[in-house]
């Protein structure tokens, strides 16, 4: 009872905002955690996809461990993350701040920019393959030498295609991260620097850059993560060739899984890929969070 006005104390309503992660939550787990533990199950079996599933015990973890071309797959998937990420990420920063302004045209360039991101990857890797033709693409059409070589025949001419194509497909993407990035610093930082007499350049490379830190992180998380999944654009480009030349992990799944019929190691493969996901994900997750660390005791 209240002192004061003889009734019992109000009590605070129940915030009803943790059950509205409910739905989020079984979303999550009946599409994520539980279709991975069934592969971690399966990568400890020995399955055909079509008969009976048996118990193999460590099997197919042994045979993908000690498969010589594992370490080859794990070198072109992460040659592929490397030179794309390095690809995508200064012409993504550029097309972003570039898209961040206020005129009209820019907003309708962005527009045009992010049509690759709509299209279908095994449509764009059939329609640059056909472009790429050496008899019968573009450099046949127009007669030009320098376009008529045999592009998916040589192991690094292939490499850089399959690089170009992913960056000209995903680059939208990250332009569009970073154009909010963009957005989102203050102008007073560019008027105190025009005041000093600094010019575009120096604005970019002395606030532009450093503000854009996190978002970075951000993008790159993403960029690198999401290079471990490729897999139908090298499929129908290049099927993994000239050789093994780009035979990435995730390639390598579908090759054991669906073709050779090896469910088990194929789920084991597919194990590894999670397991390195996460490790590159904390691991960027690590710097973003100790440089937010060291930004805070500074400012204090």
């Amino acid at each position: 009872m209240s002192a004061l006005t003889g009734h019992p104390p109000r009590r605070e309503p129940r915030s009803v905002l943790p059950w509205l992660a409910v739905p989020a939550l079984l979303v999550f787990v009946c599409f994520a955690v539980v279709p991975l533990v069934g592969v971690f199950v399966l990568s400890f079996t020995s399955w055909d996809g079509i008969g009976d599933i048996h118990a193999s015990g460590l099997t197919s973890w042994r045979e993908v461990l000690t498969d010589p071309g594992l370490p080859h797959a794990l070198w072109v998937t992460f040659l592929v993350m490397a030179v794309s990420w390095a690809v995508q990420t200064p012409v993504s920063i550029l097309l972003g701040t570039f898209l961040a302004g206020r005129q009209r045209y820019r907003a309708v360039l962005g527009v045009i920019y992010f049509v690759p991101l709509l299209l279908s990857s095994a449509a764009i890797a059939l329609t640059y393959k056909a472009l790429l033709d050496p008899n019968f693409g573009l450099g046949a059409g127009l007669r030009i030498e320098a376009l008529s070589q045999d592009w998916l025949g040589r192991p690094w001419l292939a490499f850089g295609v399959v690089v170009f194509v992913v960056s000209w497909q995903f680059v939208p993407f990250h332009s569009l991260i970073y154009q909010g990035g963009v957005q989102q610093i203050p102008k007073s930082l560019y008027e105190a620097a025009q005041l000093d007499g600094a010019g575009r350049v120096r604005q970019f490379l002395s606030i532009t850059l450093p503000q854009l830190k996190y978002t970075i992180i951000t993008s790159s998380t993403l960029m690198v993560v999401g290079s471990l999944t490729f897999f139908d654009l090298i499929f129908v480009l290049t099927e993994g060739g000239p050789g093994d030349a780009t035979r990435v992990l995730a390639l390598d799944m579908y090759k054991r899984g669906f073709q050779a019929n090896l469910m088990g190691p194929a789920s084991a493969i597919a194990v590894i890929l999670v397991l390195i996901g996460l490790a590159l994900a904390l691991l960027l997750r690590r710097i973003g969070g100790r440089d937010a660390g060291e930004s805070q005791l500074e400012g204090a």
